[in-house]
């Protein structure tokens, strides 16, 4: 078992809440953004590429996305993934340039990507809490080896509480801020 390590606890936990973060950047808000399409995965060359790998995407307008393929031969593939991955999004081809219009989202949709952005949230949290308890876990073998007191234990076991709460907190709050951007409120 390791040491008990509080500032590698804490990276890990924040990393949760980054990666929470990423996550929910990836959600649609009814305004264009180009995270929208970071997670769509094209298949050229015979793999799986990003979408960053093969075009650039940019956003002109607050309702139109702009994507910008390198080779002629990939627009078919890229047009393809965009429309296959599910974010309701119909690709107009000019060129070299596919244009996005982002529509309107419905109630409905908006409820769904609210519900999305909660589930994201208690991941994160589940994250956090396992870090947490491989925390406990340490401390607890730390003691039985006899390399801290239970004084010493219990101290940290509350601060490592305290840490908890707060990143969770963070957490809590991105995705709040996320649902009501998303609901319009």
């Amino acid at each position: 078992m390791a040491k008990y390590d509080k500032a590698d606890l804490e990276r890990r936990m924040k990393g949760a809440v980054e990666s929470l973060k990423g996550d929910l950047s990836g959600l649609r808000t009814g305004r264009a953004n180009t995270a929208l399409l970071d997670p769509i995965m094209v298949e050229v060359y015979g793999s799986h590429m990003p979408l960053s790998q093969v075009a650039s995407v940019s956003a002109p307008e607050p309702r139109m996305l702009s994507v910008q393929v390198w080779d002629k031969s990939n627009v078919t593939p890229v047009e393809k993934a965009i429309r296959s991955a599910g974010l309701g999004l119909n690709p107009i081809s000019d060129g070299q340039t596919l244009r996005l219009p982002i529509p309107d989202l419905t109630e409905e949709r908006r409820k769904e990507l609210a519900k999305l952005a909660s589930k994201y949230a208690e991941n994160a949290r589940i994250a956090i809490r396992n870090v947490r308890r491989d925390g406990m876990d340490a401390l607890k073998a730390d003691e039985n080896k006899k390399e801290i007191s239970e004084d010493e234990r219990k101290r940290a076991e509350t601060d490592l509480q305290k840490l908890t709460d707060d990143i969770i907190k963070q957490a809590d709050e991105a995705a709040v801020a996320k649902e009501k951007e998303i609901l319009g409120k």
